[in-house]
């Protein structure tokens, strides 16, 4: 974590410098965020201006192109207002995953309300369960079953913030508080990972992975607890 702070450090005075007097926020996302990064972990960035055009984002790449491991840079580029106004069930994950550098994201965090939360539940459940079907009938592609995995674990800190009221940023943190069906989403996450970085995936283990991902992707979006009305005292999770 030292070499990213010294890292986000040169990153926050090379920004500086190109949009003087604009930045509304600087922070980091990801892995680093998480202080489970390794050497070729993405760089998460974000940094959101006081507004956004084309030519701002090709001095964004040009600058980027200054600093050290640029290969591995990504992460959230935007105009405040557009991020201001925002789908509220993306900016729930978008605000709580943000480690601030540069400013605050208050101002988001008082617009997600509960209902945000579960619609963000009902969105990543709905996208898995669609992907996961095109990959096991199409493409076949444990890489592609990997970042559906990711996608899932976003969603599970969303049904965990629903549960418990929390949201844990650290695998080691989150799978104790998990129910066994978001466990074992989580426990697959690591196997396919792991898999994939010692190997290719065997057919029966993609079909395995996969099979249980869809499963747990369709169990949420039919749970009628996203239907129950919170005004008449009914628990939705």
């Amino acid at each position: 974590m030292t070499e990213i702070r010294s890292w986000m450090k040169s990153y926050a005075e090379k920004a500086e410098e190109t949009f003087a007097g604009r930045i509304r926020f600087i922070g980091l996302q990801g892995s680093y965020g998480r202080e489970e990064a390794s050497e070729n972990s993405d760089i998460d960035v974000v940094l959101i201006l006081d507004r956004l055009d084309a030519e701002d984002l090709k001095k964004y790449s040009d600058m980027l192109d200054t600093l050290p491991q640029r290969e591995l840079v990504c992460g959230v580029v935007s105009g405040w207002g557009e991020i201001e106004n925002w789908e509220a069930s993306d900016l729930f994950q978008f605000c709580h995953d943000t480690i601030p550098v540069v400013g605050s994201l208050d101002r988001l965090m008082e617009k997600i309300h509960r209902e945000d939360v579960q619609r963000a539940v009902k969105i990543g459940a709905c996208n898995i369960y669609h992907m996961c079907v095109h990959n096991m009938v199409h493409e076949k592609d444990a890489a592609i079953l990997r970042e559906l995995y990711k996608s899932a674990r976003f969603t599970v800190q969303a049904v965990l913030y629903l549960q418990k009221g929390r949201y844990e940023k650290q695998r080691s943190r989150m799978i104790p508080l998990l129910r066994p069906q978001e466990r074992k989403i989580m426990e697959n996450e690591a196997k396919i990972r792991q898999i994939l970085d010692e190997r290719s995936c065997p057919d029966e283990e993609f079909a395995g992975l996969s099979d249980e991902l869809l499963a747990w992707a369709s169990e949420w979006i039919q749970s009628r607890r996203f239907s129950m009305c919170p005004e008449k005292g009914e628990e939705l999770l």
